[in-house]
Parts: structure tokens; C-alpha cells; sequence
């Protein structure tokens, strides 16, 4: 995987003021990139994440930590797909240099995902992994979770899936236990991240770091195992 903290390290710190403007996470548009010195200037690596949930469960909240930016003041449902992008640079382990991960997420709405047939096949296109989302105030968002899998990937298909749990930081309305956390765990395979609370100025990224962290570790594991050079015993969770 990735050196956890590497980003907020000594050695970080170049390549984490190539993101940041005025202590702020810098929002790049589509055409636009971290500027770093040549001698500092490493690998870009690319992925497009689907990101699904029950309504309401936080997609767009979590969207706008990771990539650094205000969260919507009140819950309202997306229209239809909304892409953002967000850069990451993190050094895997025993690797010489670090990376410049380029994660490309796409959220879309309940609804939009439900009416329009189109929608999710687009969402899946070149999509490198997907993040299903639930809520740790929301029992219902839990217990769907194995239908919502078995929904959205299909047999054979060459997705990573990442179960992420929002809504952490509300731990005294929780309505999922950790003993239910470690049931699924142990059923499906998959671990499940948590994540809670704004991503936005530097107390912000680092509460969002280990997410970001464990998941382009993950992605840069899969495409290690996939090109046969990933060490034995280290693959990524089930795809």
C-alpha cells in the first residue's frame, strides 16, 4: 500500500503545498494540475471511482471532504452526475518516489440512478473502483448493503469495492455497532473506512488523509497484483 502520514511528513511537504492555496485545499479544474519543481516531479496515476449510497447517507458530503471544499449546509438530492477531482500524492511502500494520484469521482443521485436506465452503465464505464456508501445514523443504509453490491458489480467485473462508513464523527446517534461492522467484514471480505466530519483547511485533510490513503493504496495494489509485481501475500480487498 502507501506510507500512512507520508503526505503530512517533512518529506510531504513539497508535494503537499503543490494542492494547497492559502492553507486551503486547491480546486482544480479539468485541464488543470499540481505544479511541483522538476527535480520533484513524479508519475501521475489516474482512476475514476463511482461513488453510490442510499440517499441521504452523505455521497455528496464526502465528495466535497475528500476533494477539500464546503459540504452542502442542507441535504439535497443530486440531479443527476456530478464529477469532481482530486489529488492525492502518497508514496507506496518501497517505492523510490512518490505519485500523484488523480482520483476522478462520480456522484449521482438516488433518483437519477433509478429512472434513467443510462445512468449507472455510464457511472461504470472506466471506472476503476466503486465506493458504497452508508451512514452510521441510518441502520436502513447498513442493512442494504449486500444488495446494493450484488446490484451495482457484476460477477466477473473488474471493479475495486470500498465500503465506507459516514457520518462516524455522530458516534452518540450511531444505529451500526461495531460488532456489526466486524460481521460484514467477516462475511464479505471487504473492510469498511469511516469517515466523518469537514475536509476542508489542514485539520480538515488530515481527518480525510487515512481514507485517501488506504484508497489509493488499494488502487495502486490492484494495478501492482494485476501487472504481477505486487509482493506475495499484499493484494488489495476482493474486487
Amino acid at each position: 500500500m502507501v506510507e500512512p502520514g507520508w503526505l503530512l511528513s517533512p518529506a510531504g511537504r513539497p508535494y503537499l503545498a503543490s494542492v494547497l492555496h492559502k492553507n486551503q485545499r486547491r480546486v482544480f479544474g479539468l485541464l488543470e494540475h499540481p505544479t511541483l519543481p522538476p527535480a520533484l516531479a513524479v508519475p501521475t496515476a489516474r482512476y475514476k471511482i463511482f461513488v453510490t449510497g442510499k440517499s441521504g447517507v452523505g455521497k455528496t458530503a464526502l465528495v466535497a471532504a475528500l476533494a477539500g471544499t464546503p459540504a452542502p449546509t442542507a441535504h439535497r438530492e443530486t440531479l443527476g452526475i456530478e464529477a469532481s477531482s482530486v489529488f492525492w500524492p502518497a508514496k507506496p511502500r518501497g517505492a523510490e518516489r512518490a505519485v500523484m494520484f488523480q482520483l476522478q469521482l462520480w456522484d449521482c443521485g438516488e433518483s437519477a440512478l433509478r429512472k434513467f436506465e443510462h445512468i449507472l452503465p455510464a457511472c461504470k464505464e472506466e471506472a476503476d473502483a466503486v465506493l458504497f456508501l452508508f451512514s452510521f445514523t441510518d441502520r436502513a443504509s447498513f442493512e442494504e448493503l449486500p444488495a446494493r453490491l450484488a446490484r451495482v458489480v457484476a460477477p466477473g467485473e473488474d471493479l475495486l469495492r470500498v465500503v465506507v462508513g459516514t457520518k462516524f464523527d455522530l458516534a452518540a446517534h450511531a444505529d451500526v455497532t461495531e460488532d456489526d461492522l466486524a460481521a460484514f467484514e467477516g462475511t464479505w471480505g471487504l473492510p469498511v473506512l469511516r469517515a466523518g466530519g469537514s475536509g476542508v483547511g489542514r485539520g480538515g485533510l488530515a481527518r480525510v488523509a487515512p481514507l485517501l490513503d488506504a484508497l489509493v493504496g488499494w488502487l495502486w495494489e490492484r494495478d501492482e497484483v494485476a501487472a504481477g509485481v505486487a509482493p506475495e501475500g499484499q493484494e488489495p480487498p476482493p474486487t
